[in-house]
C-alpha cells in the first residue's frame, strides 16, 4: 500500500498528505530520515499537501514541522485531525 503522508523527522507533530486522505481510513506514513512507518486513523478529510496531526495538541502548544515551529494551536487538535489555518496560527510575525 502506498503511503498517505510523509514526516520529516521524529520531532515533528505533523505529516504532509501525499494524496487526499479520507475520514475514517487508517493511513500509513513514513519518516523521511529513518524510513520508520507509522499509521494514523484519519478523523476528517485532509486534502493533498495539507497537514495531518501525529499527536494531540492543545491551545497554546507549538506545532513542529521540519524540526521548526510553524505555528501555535488555537483550538484542540487530536491525532488524525486536519491541521491548517482553522486550528493553528502562524508564529512567523509574532
Amino acid at each position: 500500500m502506498a503511503h498517505g503522508f510523509l514526516i520529516h523527522g521524529e520531532e515533528d507533530h505533523v505529516g504532509v498528505a501525499v494524496r487526499d486522505l479520507k475520514a475514517g481510513e487508517t493511513a500509513s506514513g513514513v519518516y523521511q530520515k529513518s524510513l520508520k512507518e507509522t499509521h494514523v486513523l484519519i478523523r476528517e478529510a485532509i486534502p493533498l499537501g495539507h497537514k495531518v496531526a501525529l499527536t494531540d495538541l492543545d491551545p497554546g502548544d507549538q506545532v513542529v514541522k521540519y524540526n521548526e515551529v510553524i505555528g501555535a494551536v488555537t483550538q484542540p487538535i487530536r491525532t488524525g485531525d486536519h491541521v491548517h489555518v482553522h486550528n493553528i496560527r502562524s508564529v512567523r510575525w509574532a
